[in-house]
């Protein structure tokens, strides 16, 4: 077993001597991002070292709900919801030494909503109609309207603040061959595919209440090297190469469980939905009934038992049962049934051809799925695929490295697209994705409907929670009654760790468990 174990991290070149990475903590993870400048992308895996290396005005607590104090030590919000007032902190400095003021926050939100980015994610940061720094070290915030869920966004890794200097000196190639930020990392090279290096921001001392390091890191260096496959990863937990992996195969878990050197934590709570989406405007998929009969076709508990080995549940809802501002109603909408999934079929004219794909005016019902290789997407892709083979759909995979993934399904030249979705609440992930102001991405469903974009904007601006969470449940049961997406899996969210390694607690942020890694030390 030993001799399997070191072959395969030879192969990969993860073997180096201990001593020369003693003051190295030493991570991986499976996928790696185009770019890591935040405001441009939803992109997850630019999101995890975007949370190392900046910071926001606010931190999200443990509890994945509570916004607390971080660049910005305290705020005021007016009666009317639309004017936020927010107090910085006069000790924080960028990687750079450039000290941090009043004037970084209005740069970075005014870049975030520039035309020349083009935020996918700016509407986290509300509809801003003034920013203005009145000194350098108060942020008058001022809303068009009201925004129910501003501080809870303001945690999020879009809005990390900037360095107008950084980004002005690298162009183009901010995010790529640099990034200036004020977090407890600094950025120090890159290489596509292979390794992020972080080193430690010395000055740094004013990390959020829910660590109890408060700065700076105690490692001089972070390596994260980018190893996508399974086996490798799970062989260099197993023999000490590593110290810790926020993506570790979840048909791994147990026996990482059962290792006496590993430890498994679970972030509790855990908002992730796998799912896959429908581009309503392909002639394909276009008929609501073609997408519930998918939907309908699959046996979800199997999946989760069979490939995610229990590390998840079965999704029925969109939205998790245990999130804020989850509709109840929406429960009962996706019922399993592989004969009504022929039914539908019939009734929409696909028709069974001699090989037993459906045909429609000579047209095969083959739609075309786009999906990020790595980690579990191709085993549950082929699950589904070799479901709704018996109801006469042929799926045809298209599986794509992640640096490229996200130009490859912004061509649009697909009729199903999937990933893996992490969301703090109902109207955080609906916002997201059925806006129509976010057409083309990241509704990529080109879901274009009046009801739905007055619903989410009653949601936005309610200034009561009960107002918010009525909008939000008609968004729920419009959107799971079309069935835009087939919700397939809630993942749970592990990290695993030496257990040399000390003071590491997983978060839930957007799947970045380890977060700003304070706490941890050997």
């Amino acid at each position: 077993m030993r001799r399997m174990l070191v072959g395969a991290l030879v192969a990969v070149g993860l073997v180096a001597p201990a001593a020369a990475q003693a003051q190295t903590l030493r991570m991986m993870k499976s996928i790696d991002a185009p770019h890591y400048d935040g405001q441009r992308t939803t992109w997850g895996p630019t999101s995890d070292v975007v949370n190392m290396f900046q910071d926001t005005l606010v931190a999200l607590d443990w509890d994945g709900k509570t916004p607390v104090p971080y660049l910005a030590k305290s705020w005021t919000v007016s009666p009317d919801g639309k004017l936020y007032t927010f107090k910085l902190r006069e000790d924080v400095t960028f990687c750079s030494g450039k000290k941090f003021t009043s004037a970084d926050v209005v740069y970075t939100f005014t870049r975030l909503k520039s035309e020349a980015i083009k935020g996918p994610f700016a509407w986290r940061a509300g509809t801003i109609k003034e920013l203005r720094a009145p000194d350098p070290y108060t942020v008058e915030y001022e809303l068009v309207e009201p925004f129910s869920e501003l501080l809870l966004q303001l945690t999020m890794f879009t809005n990390s603040i900037h360095n107008k200097d950084s980004v002005e000196a690298l162009g183009k190639d901010y995010g790529i061959k640099g990034a200036d930020g004020t977090g407890p990392w600094c950025f120090d090279t890159w290489q596509p595919r292979t390794e992020i290096v972080l080193k430690r921001h010395d000055a740094y001392r004013w990390g959020p209440s829910l660590y109890a390091n408060k700065g700076p890191v105690k490692f001089e260096k972070l390596s994260i090297k980018i190893i996508p496959e399974d086996s490798s990863r799970v062989a260099a937990m197993m023999s000490g190469q590593f110290d810790l992996t926020t993506q570790f195969p979840a048909q791994f878990i147990a026996q990482a469980k059962a290792a006496p050197t590993i430890q498994v934590q679970q972030a509790n709570p855990n908002f992730q939905l796998l799912y896959y989406g429908f581009k309503t405007t392909r002639p394909m998929v276009s008929d609501r009934r073609v997408r519930e009969a998918m939907s309908i076709a699959i046996n979800r508990a199997e999946i989760a038992r069979a490939i995610l080995q229990g590390n998840a549940d079965p999704a029925f809802t969109i939205v998790d049962p245990a999130a804020l501002d989850y509709a109840a109603g929406t429960k009962d909408i996706v019922k399993e049934d592989l004969e009504r999934a022929k039914k539908l079929l019939d009734e929409a004219g696909w028709k069974p051809g001699a090989d037993g794909i459906r045909e429609k005016d000579g047209v095969k019902l083959a739609p075309r799925v786009y999906y990020t290789q790595a980690g579990n997407s191709g085993r549950v892709a082929e699950a589904i695929q070799g479901y709704l083979r018996k109801i006469g759909v042929d799926w045809r995979l298209n599986p794509w490295d992640s640096t490229i993934a996200p130009i490859k399904m912004a061509e649009q030249d697909y009729e199903i697209w999937s990933v893996t979705v992490p969301y703090l609440s109902a109207g955080d992930l609906m916002n997201i994705y059925f806006d129509s102001r976010n057409i083309p991405t990241p509704n990529r469903m080109n879901w274009k409907d009046a009801d739905t974009d007055e619903w989410l904007q009653l949601g936005r601006s309610a200034l009561t929670a009960e107002d918010r969470a009525k909008n939000y449940a008609l968004v729920q049961d419009k959107v799971m009654r079309e069935h835009l997406w087939i919700p397939v899996l809630n993942i749970n969210m592990h990290m695993v760790s030496n257990r040399k390694i000390k003071g590491g607690k997983p978060h839930m942020i957007y799947q970045n468990t380890f977060y700003k890694g304070l706490d941890f030390s050997l």
